[in-house]
């Protein structure tokens, strides 16, 4: 039995909510079965940009021998993530996704009244956080060539950079970077996260600018898309607030804490992979036309409409995703994960059909 009127639920509310869009995910092999009546060991999934190899089989055996009654102590993950970055431990922040670690950093930094600079389009999460901190997020379109147009507004307090861009799949100079680092107040945040499959990585500037910080995370390239674990380099005053902010074990598990710490340890598979998928990338590039991409995925434009373009592969069993969802992509574009040698066959016989 419901005891309050639907205004009174809306009077409890945040103000802010009302300006949300829900995150919008990449489609599922449940999903898809279930709406075609297609096996799910028939689809393809080439949505969610996932690595198709998975991580090192020494994840395995490391998530086996965890104690889940026991809380996760992070501290041997910290250090194999400064081994890793080459940074030391008391500048590493970690989180539950790069998304939690997002979120705890927003909690530092924006209330009501700020500004955000997010160029689009790009990973829609962080306008999501701008909302919910009570911040009002300023959408910057990209010029034609999905580069950054401009210099980031006096009154932002904190910007978000995507390198390589989630979906165009393009990257950020160096000189650009400096240039907007150089030319702001604002707090930056450049999102990494497919950095591993792209040519060069900006992580060495944050010693020398301590308004940036970079995230990353073990979801793409190390194969740990379902552990949820982000991380961040950040200069040593942002991290010590961010220990002081973020919530009891950094929001992860003692399973999240084997995988990573066991991926770290093998990192020649994780670059035997990165390797493969891009040979795969410039085959599908070249067989597609699509824009270059430093990415796991490629970004292609539609001649139709971008729901009915996905839609034709969605009932061949083939998972790519619609970027309607992505403010400022329009309705004339698609993005496709780059799979294995295998799955990219399905792909391109169904795209030769349809285009």
């Amino acid at each position: 039995m419901e005891s309050h009127s639907d205004s009174w639920r809306q009077a409890r509310l945040r103000p802010a909510l009302s300006q949300l869009k829900p995150y919008v995910a990449g489609k599922g092999f449940g999903e898809i079965s279930r709406r075609y009546g297609i096996a799910q060991e028939t689809i393809v999934k080439l949505g969610s940009n996932e690595n198709p190899y998975g991580p090192s089989p020494k994840v395995s055996e490391a998530i086996a021998g965890i104690s889940p009654e026991r809380y996760p102590e992070p501290e041997e993950l910290i250090a194999g993530i400064a081994d890793y970055t080459g940074f030391p431990e008391e500048m590493i922040i970690i989180g539950a996704g790069m998304d939690g670690v997002m979120d705890t950093l927003t909690r530092l930094f924006l209330e009501k009244g700020d500004r955000t600079f997010i160029p689009i389009p790009t990973f829609s999460y962080y306008e999501i956080l701008t909302i919910t901190a009570g911040a009002t997020p300023l959408l910057a379109p990209r010029d034609p060539h999905f580069e950054i147009a401009g210099k980031i507004p006096a009154d932002i307090k904190m910007a978000f950079l995507c390198s390589p861009n989630n979906p165009t799949g393009n990257v950020i100079g160096k000189e650009e970077v400096c240039s907007l680092l150089e030319s702001t107040e604002a707090i930056v945040f450049l999102d990494e996260a497919y950095v591993e499959f792209a040519d060069r990585s900006l992580l060495g500037l944050v010693e020398q600018y301590d308004n940036l910080i970079v995230g990353r995370t073990l979801s793409k390239a190390f194969g740990l898309a379902g552990m949820r674990l982000g991380y961040a380099v950040a200069p040593r005053w942002i991290a010590d607030q961010y220990r002081r902010a973020a919530p009891p074990f950094y929001g992860i598990s003692c399973a999240t804490v084997a995988a990573g710490t066991a991926a770290l340890c093998d990192l020649p598979f994780m670059r035997r992979t990165v390797e493969m998928i891009r040979s795969e990338r410039q085959r599908l590039q070249k067989a597609t036309g699509a824009h270059p991409s430093q990415a796991n995925f490629l970004y292609l434009e539609t001649e139709c409409d971008s729901r009915e373009y996905v839609e034709r592969f969605l009932a061949r069993g083939i998972i790519i995703r619609d970027c309607r969802s992505f403010g400022g992509a329009g309705e004339h574009h698609a993005r496709v994960t780059v799979g294995t040698p295998s799955e990219n066959d399905r792909f391109l016989s169904a795209f030769q059909e349809i285009c």
